[in-house]
This record gives C-alpha cells, sequence and structure tokens, in this order.
C-alpha cells in the first residue's frame, strides 16, 4: 500500500496559472508564484471581487479526536473534489501545517490517501514563509519591547507585567519557561520570559481574522504587551512597532493558492490551532473563495466542541461569514476507542464498544444543531476493518437521531468514493435551512460566556477559577473588554479537560487556569486544564524518519 507522501509524489499537477485561469478565472496577472504549482492572490484583485456574490459555505468538523484518527482535512479535500466531480464549481479552504506537529506526532494537514493537496512536501513544510513571517512579526515586537526598558523604559513598562512572548514554530518544551538578558548590563534587564508555538501566537489569530492590510496594521496596534506599574495597558502602537510588523506580514497576508490531487483549487492560508487558539484559516482566503466558487469547503480544527465552536463564536461573529451547512467527520475505530477499547483492540468487531461511543457523535450532532442552529451531515469516514455489523448500526443509530449519513471512501478513491455525501450535502443546503445563532450574546460578561460553552458543549455543570483568576477576569470586565468573544484553551481529546475521559462526560468541572487578552484579535483567551501553548515533542518524534534520499527527494513525511 503506497503512503501519503508517494501517492502525492506521484501527481499530475497543472500548472498554478493555468488552474487558476480554468477553475477561478483568475488572470496571471494576479498572482504572485511560488514555483510552478503555488502562488499568492493579490490583495488588489481581491478587492475586485467584493460586488460578487457568495457561494454557498459548508463546515467540515468532527468527534473528539482520538489516537485512531478521523480524517477530517481528509475528508474536506474529498468532499471538494467530488463536488467538482458532480458538476458544481467548488473550492476548499484549509490551514497551513505547524512544523511542531509536523516533526512531533500529529501529522501534516494536506489530507490523505487520494484525498491531498498537494505538493504536499511543501504544504507540510515551509510552503510560501508566512509562519516565519508571523513569527518574525511577533518577535520582533518582542525585541523592541526589550530595547525599549533597556534604553530608558520611557513608558515605565514594569518587567514583571510583561505579558508578551517570543514564538517558534517547533514543539520545545525547553522554551516554555526561561531567563533571558542574562550576562550584564549591555544584554538589558534579566526578566523571566518564555516561548509560545507560532500557531498560538496572537499574531497568527489577528493574521487570521484580519481582513485588509489597514485591518492588520489597526489589529497589531492594539496588541497589549504588558501594564505599567499602576496596571496601565502598553499597546504596541505605544512602541511604533506596529508598522513595520505589518511589513513583515504584507506578503503573508496574500492568500495561498494550490490544489488538490484532482487538480481542483485550494486555498491555504493561516493556520491557529484549535485547542489552544481559534482553529481557521484566514477570513481572506475564506471570503475569497466565496467570490470565486459556487460552494466552499472549510474546516475547523479538532472536535465540533472547540474548532467549530471558535469558528462560530469568533470568525463568524467578527467576519459575517455563515455557514449553510455542518459536516460532521467520524470513524468506526474512533467510535469503539470513545466506547472504552484500546488501540491495539480497534480493528476487532465490538457492537457493545460502538453502541457506548456513539454519546460522543450524538453530543456533536446536539451541539451544532441546537447550539449552532446549522442542518448536519455525519460521514463515516471508512477503514477497511469496518464490519458490515457495525456500519448498519452506526447507520440506524444515526438515523434515529434524523441527521443523513454517509459512509465515505475518498481515501481510498478520491473524490468518487465521496460522491453520495456531496449529493446529501447540497441536498441539506437546498431542502433545510439554517437557524445560524451563536452560543452567547455578545454582551454577556466573559465568565457567562465560558458558562454557556462550558454547561451548553462540553456538558459540564459549572466553571471554576481561583481568586487571582477571578481578578483579572473582573478586571478585563470593568476594563471594557467584556464584549469579546472567548477562546477557551482545552485538552482537544475529551467534552472535559481531562483527556482520560472519552464518550461524553457530564457533570464535571471546567477550571480555568489562566486569562490572556488578546487585545488585537479581539478575542479573551481562557487556558484550562493542564493544555500547553508550547507543545513538547513525544518520545519518538515523527522527525526521526524523516529524510532526503539520494535524488533529493523528501521521504518518511506521512
Amino acid at each position: 500500500m503506497s503512503t501519503d507522501i508517494e501517492i502525492a509524489q506521484r501527481a499530475k499537477m497543472e500548472r498554478i496559472a493555468k488552474l487558476a485561469a480554468d477553475k477561478l478565472g483568475i488572470d496571471d496577472e494576479h498572482l504572485e508564484p511560488y514555483g510552478h504549482y503555488k502562488a499568492k492572490v493579490s490583495l488588489d484583485y481581491i478587492d475586485t471581487l467584493r460586488d460578487r456574490p457568495d457561494g454557498k459555505l459548508i463546515l467540515v468538523t468532527a468527534i473528539s479526536p482520538t489516537p485512531a484518527g478521523e480524517g477530517k482535512t481528509t475528508t474536506t479535500v474529498g468532499l471538494g473534489d467530488a463536488l467538482n466531480r458532480i458538476g458544481k464549481k467548488a473550492s476548499i479552504c484549509l490551514r497551513e501545517p505547524s512544523l511542531g506537529p509536523v516533526f512531533g506526532m500529529k501529522g501534516g494537514a494536506a489530507g490523505g490517501g487520494h484525498a491531498q493537496v498537494v505538493p504536499m512536501e511543501d504544504i507540510n513544510l515551509h510552503f510560501t514563509g508566512d509562519f516565519n513571517a508571523i513569527a518574525l512579526a511577533t518577535n520582533l515586537l518582542a525585541a523592541m519591547i526589550d530595547n525599549h526598558v533597556h534604553h530608558g523604559n520611557e513608558l515605565k513598562i514594569d518587567v514583571r507585567r510583561i505579558t508578551w512572548k517570543r514564538v517558534i514554530d517547533m514543539n520545545d518544551r525547553a522554551l516554555r519557561d526561561i531567563t533571558i538578558a542574562l550576562g550584564g548590563t549591555a544584554n538589558g534587564y534579566p526578566r523571566q520570559d518564555g516561548f509560545d508555538i507560532v500557531v498560538a501566537s496572537e499574531v497568527m489569530a489577528i493574521f487570521c481574522l484580519a481582513t485588509s492590510i489597514a485591518d492588520l496594521k489597526q489589529r497589531l496596534g492594539a496588541i497589549v504587551i504588558g501594564y505599567t506599574s499602576d496596571q496601565k495597558p502598553v499597546r504596541a502602537r505605544d512602541l511604533q512597532a506596529h508598522g513595520a510588523m505589518a511589513v513583515l506580514l504584507k506578503n503573508a497576508l496574500k492568500p495561498n493558492l494550490v490544489q488538490t490531487l484532482e487538480n481542483n483549487p485550494a486555498f491555504i492560508h493561516g493556520g491557529p490551532f484549535a485547542n489552544i487558539a481559534h482553529g481557521c484559516n484566514s477570513v481572506l482566503a475564506t471570503k475569497t473563495a466565496l467570490k470565486l466558487s459556487d460552494y466552499v469547503v472549510t474546516e475547523a480544527g479538532f472536535g465540533a466542541d472547540l474548532g467549530a465552536e471558535k469558528f462560530v463564536d469568533i470568525k463568524c461573529r467578527k467576519s459575517g461569514l455563515r455557514p449553510q451547512a455542518v459536516v460532521i467527520v467520524a470513524t468506526i475505530r474512533a467510535l469503539k476507542y470513545h466506547g472504552g477499547v484500546e488501540l491495539r483492540e480497534l480493528n476487532v468487531e465490538n457492537l457493545e464498544a460502538l453502541r457506548k461511543g456513539l454519546a460522543n457523535l450524538e453530543r456533536h450532532i446536539n451541539n451544532i444543531r441546537n447550539h449552532y442552529g446549522l442542518p448536519v451531515v455525519v460521514a463515516i469516514n471508512h477503514f477497511t476493518a469496518d464490519t458490515a455489523s457495525e456500519v448498519d448500526l452506526l447507520k440506524k443509530s444515526v438515523a434515529d437521531l434524523g441527521a443523513p449519513i454517509v459512509v465515505c471512501r475518498h481515501w481510498a478513491e478520491g473524490g468518487k468514493g465521496a460522491e453520495e455525501l456531496a449529493r446529501t450535502v447540497v441536498d441539506l443546503i437546498d431542502k433545510t435551512p439554517s437557524d445560524f445563532h451563536f452560543v452567547y450574546d455578545e454582551d454577556a460578561t466573559i465568565w457567562d460566556k465560558a458558562t454557556a460553552v462550558a454547561t451548553k458543549l462540553y456538558g459540564a455543570s459549572k466553571v471554576t477559577a481561583d481568586a487571582k483568576v477571578r481578578n483579572q477576569i473582573k478586571k478585563l470586565q470593568d476594563e471594557g473588554y467584556g464584549n469579546f468573544p472567548i477562546c477557551i484553551a482545552k485538552t482537544q481529546y475529551s467534552f472535559s479537560t481531562d483527556a482520560k475521559l472519552r464518550g461524553a462526560p457530564s457533570g464535571h468541572e471546567i477550571n480555568i487556569r489562566e486569562v490572556r487578552l488578546a487585545a488585537g484579535a479581539e478575542f479573551i483567551v481562557l487556558v484550562c486544564g493542564d493544555v500547553m501553548t508550547m507543545p513538547g515533542l513525544p518520545k519518538v518524534p515523527s522527525a526521526v524518519k524523516i529524510d532526503l534520499d539520494e535524488k533529493g527527494n523528501v521521504v518518511g513525511l506521512f
């Protein structure tokens, strides 16, 4: 059986200029090529699309992730290809992969099998340099903060209250908490500092929510980097850093255009994690695709309680985007895992465990329908070990919930294996109007917003926090940030904050351990449980398998 990278390396790609012209009507003059098979779309051209009608937006999400894998990105690609196969003009919109999980354990974000975006190696590695630009902009601001303090500290920044962290696009636990500026007075003032991974940074969030250069600059200037000794906020514009940061990001802000294995258009741009950030690709890419296609398939990271909630309550709230339907991806293997089966036993038929694990899927369906107000289709990403009895049980159980369910084989067959899913989604959009709404009101308090998400979506009994965190939340509320949406950072593996609690736990408490203001991104980050904004590498990282052969070909990359 061929690996993902072997399938991708056999792809017959079209020149990106030809694909852009044939599939999207974009003239060559509006593209900025990065080689033959990837390009950026100019912002001036995007501005000319403003008055065009929007296509229909389809959101792909999933059950709570498991080590067994669900295939959300693979389904997004397969559905996009399938829509084109049944005669619809469709594009897909994905996030860019982070090098942290590429060299760590999760893998890339380019799909799999015969439902991939290409050039796969480029996309999973340096791509067009967007993440490097985001890291540089973040670290430029960090350098200017310490430089300002070193040269007299005119703004009277309290070095104990600097909240801005440096970033790197790699999993490196040794950088979580560090001391900087050692070595004498010439190196600045020593202080405690730390690194986040790029995809957890506020600049990444700003990058993905900005709608123009002007909006980008305004948001960068609004970043709160810390406080004075009398607790007045200090912003990036106070340091006059936001202009130079925007310069570093100006080319990165242009959406990236690539293609699927079946030569259909794919916009891949931005990449915040969904467990520690808001988990959606850029607003600019999504809006551009909607102006150029009749259907746009996008995804939100991890399960529907994380990425999809943030898609709704942050991205849609801030951008005006409205999905017409949601596809929730599940596998029989993953559902059995949620039913208590261990990894080594997942290929063995187990109807009892499947029935038990269905509670996870049921809650996600309920959340999408009742708390997001959106019609939903369940897509079962088929594995060869799935038995007929398991498939029948799953179909009947989901049918009893009143949701369409489709078994898909896009991993093995490409778009052909998802044609039934494509027809089902189109039919659902045509016949079932959405009743889209947010999980909480904008004018609710920060605490009440957290409580709404925890109790409605996670099945929790309440939200808790110690006195220090409660005071921080009250302070942000009093300072006028209460109208911001919240971004809950928690484990993706469970509805609770305990990654070991599978299925659909109820009655647990969601403890907020830390609060972060993202004033430029215009949301409040609530860090819960033991989730880290700088992950670590596993004992045997994926990096040990990745190599170059004698001809310079990448091997071992999935």
